[in-house]
């Protein structure tokens, strides 16, 4: 099945190449960009996927069981906005395209150095004829990756500046995922790439890891009362578990610096790393402090990125305050017993556990 679908992909990718792409650039005189052009239809035709599951799956849940209704969207437009840019191939492609001179040098000095990054099927060939055993376990070692990778977003104030736009928003969709500062999908770009060579994923499967991670990432800021059940609820990060990540004010008690619930997929790495924290509430979303102004939830794209350059600069400024940490309450392991804020408790409600 997996074979049947690539094949389909690659042909259609093909055809859009070659009867849409390809001619208009070389009538323009930009036949040195087809290899690139190539890479980009594949980014397209990865987001229309994306987009279409997402909003085919999760738009009629947040209409039928709303966390919370707004009488003005307009705050929603924007990341709707993001979306189809980032779901579409128009900011990975610019990622993609500052990242391929790096990416082929580091490959090249690899290759120069017999260094050849080897696929599971090499470490272990019992998994060769097994692509879906294969598949699900570079998605563990990729969501462990996107871990770190989150969580340190958090931690480094200059990161934190660029991320702070993804939490800025107060009224949290399924288009959320995509409101992210540009340079902030640039470093989680790299990352993401960069893990993906040097454990070897194959362009196959890179595509599907790729389409699970950001329909899951979809899922889980959904605007939606939505429960998974006691067993499903520790295995996938779900929209009420990743509210907390958003959550406007976390737990009162003891300080954990930015934050909780950093996991993408797989709630373990937050047990096992003691950043987990399962509320019995779905608290409001945004930030009250931070780096970026009030402004930040409703302004437009552009002005969103500005705001993000000036937070960045001022973290260089040696009389620039720190970003103000977010507080949570954390126990190792399970995060458990916790008291919640007050500002949270406008929105409890029974969500029928």
């Amino acid at each position: 099945m997996i074979d049947t679908f690539l094949d389909v992909f690659v042909q259609l990718q093909g055809w859009l190449l070659d009867r849409v792409v390809q001619p208009p650039l070389l009538a323009l005189g930009l036949g040195s960009y087809l290899e690139m052009a190539f890479d980009g239809v594949e980014f397209f035709l990865c987001g229309v996927l994306q987009i279409s599951v997402a909003f085919l799956l999760l738009r009629p849940l947040e209409a039928l069981r709303p966390i919370e209704i707004w009488a003005d969207r307009k705050a929603v437009r924007v990341d709707v906005l993001y979306s189809f840019l980032d779901r579409l191939g128009i900011i990975p492609l610019l990622v993609f395209a500052s990242l391929v001179p790096l990416i082929d040098t580091v490959e090249g000095w690899l290759r120069f150095h017999d260094i050849i990054p080897r696929q599971l099927e090499d470490w272990f060939p019992a998994l060769d004829g097994q692509p879906l055993l294969s598949f699900l376990i570079y998605l563990v070692v990729l969501d462990f990756a996107e871990y770190w990778r989150h969580r340190l977003s958090h931690t480094f104030g200059w990161w934190w500046a660029l991320h702070a736009i993804h939490h800025s928003q107060r009224q949290m969709t399924l288009w959320t995922d995509s409101r992210n500062h540009l340079l902030d999908d640039l470093t989680a770009g790299f990352w993401f790439a960069a893990v993906a060579l040097l454990i070897g994923v194959p362009p196959g499967h890179f595509i599907g890891l790729l389409i699970v991670v950001k329909t899951v990432e979809n899922l889980s800021h959904v605007n939606a009362r939505l429960s998974f059940g006691r067993l499903g609820e520790r295995l996938l990060v779900s929209p009420r578990y990743h509210r907390w990540h958003h959550a406007l004010e976390l737990p009162a008690g003891r300080q954990y610096r930015f934050g909780c619930n950093f996991a993408i997929l797989f709630p373990i790495w937050d047990q096992l790393f003691g950043t987990q924290y399962r509320g019995g509430t779905i608290p409001p979303s945004g930030i009250s402090h931070g780096p970026l102004p009030d402004s930040a939830a409703q302004s437009g794209f552009w002005r969103q990125q500005w705001e993000g350059i000036r937070a960045l600069v001022a973290t260089f400024q040696p009389d620039a305050l720190s970003p103000s940490p977010a507080t949570v309450s954390v126990t190792p392991a399970s995060g458990q017993g916790l008291t919640s804020t007050s500002a949270v408790e406008h929105l409890r409600h029974d969500d029928g556990r």
